[in-house]
């Protein structure tokens, strides 16, 4: 059932009357990072001009990605600790996308002066929490004022000494396989979206995502030809892959799982929880060819096939409308 709940407020602020223009940059810096936890890569954390950080492959791994106020999250639908922790998860997630293990993650945050400090204090929680649950530390970054609040995270990963796994090497014949979920997060923004709070489970896989840490490793040890995680949709990513390696993806649907939970969502929203499944996006599931010689890794499961061609199918057939998120349109 759908119930109507409160916004998700931050830290209220009467219990903090602190802003960060009252407490001061380098005040606030100590405060978001005193105390932490660094991975033992780390040979020199924040507090300096610059981090320094074990490179025992030679090659880093480094990927960006910026969520704006309003755009990407909203203090209405999401806690700050929440927040955080999305904020740190979709960067890993591209880190394990290319088959690397993550190291090391760099934060630059811009706020408004009238944010109050227990804002930013759940905030770092919960970048340092999602950080942690991947096993590295926030090694650095930086704090500005800005007229919105605006995350920017450098994620930073090492690839062991394997080849990097892009999206240009699926060969047709390759099995098509996914690990982790798909449509809940896509669920969780229309239930949100009509001024629901619950159900929990699907509303929570909006506010933070769960990618398949390790996955992408396993995949790479296994043979993986190509790999790209979920963050504009199952169909949109797939396109990414087909595009990048002059190939055609067909997905099997009777082999694409749509949960009953958001069976039941859809159900009461009118809506399509195949349509979620399909092309929702920010779950940050990965998607991966494999040899179909060769054993799937223990995370994934088959959805398709890689054939000669262009373009994503299903069981043969365009799907018609759009297959997933793009900015600016």
């Amino acid at each position: 059932m759908l119930k109507e709940g409160r916004s998700q407020l931050g830290p209220d602020s009467s219990q903090e009357p602190q802003t960060i223009s009252q407490v001061g940059e380098f005040d606030l810096i100590e405060r978001v990072t005193a105390g932490r936890q660094q991975s033992p890569g780390t040979q020199l954390g924040p507090g300096d001009d610059a981090a320094v950080l074990a490179a025992p492959d030679g090659r880093v791994v480094a990927t960006t990605d910026v969520l704006v106020e309003q755009v990407h999250f909203r203090f209405d639908w999401s806690t700050p600790h929440q927040v955080g922790r999305k904020a740190v998860a979709v960067n890993l997630s591209d880190i394990n996308a290319m088959g690397a293990v993550p190291t090391g993650v760099l934060v630059g945050l811009g706020c408004p002066p009238e944010t109050p400090t227990a804002v930013v204090d759940e905030l770092a929680d919960g970048l340092w929490e999602e950080a942690q649950q991947a096993g590295i530390g926030i090694i650095g970054g930086d704090m500005v004022s800005s007229s919105s609040l605006t995350i920017s995270i450098t994620a930073l990963g090492d690839l062991q000494g394997r080849d990097p796994v892009t999206r240009s090497g699926a060969r047709p014949g390759d099995v098509v396989a996914v690990a982790g979920r798909l449509g809940w997060s896509a669920a969780g923004l229309a239930v949100l979206g009509r001024g629901f709070r619950s159900p929990v489970a699907v509303v929570g896989a909006h506010r933070v995502p769960e990618p398949p840490y390790g996955a992408g490793p396993q995949a790479a040890v296994a043979g993986a030809t190509s790999m790209v995680d979920t963050s504009d949709g199952l169909l949109a990513d797939l396109g990414h892959i087909a595009t990048a390696s002059g190939v055609a993806v067909d997905l099997r649907m009777e082999q694409v799982e749509v949960p009953q939970r958001l069976t039941e969502v859809a159900s009461a929203l009118g809506a399509d929880a195949r349509h979620w499944v399909l092309t929702g996006g920010e779950d940050q599931a990965l998607i991966a060819t494999f040899p179909a010689s060769r054993p799937l890794p223990p995370d994934f499961r088959e959805i398709g096939v890689v054939t000669e061609g262009s373009g994503v199918t299903i069981d043969g057939n365009p799907y018609v409308g759009p297959t997933g998120w793009e900015h600016w349109r």
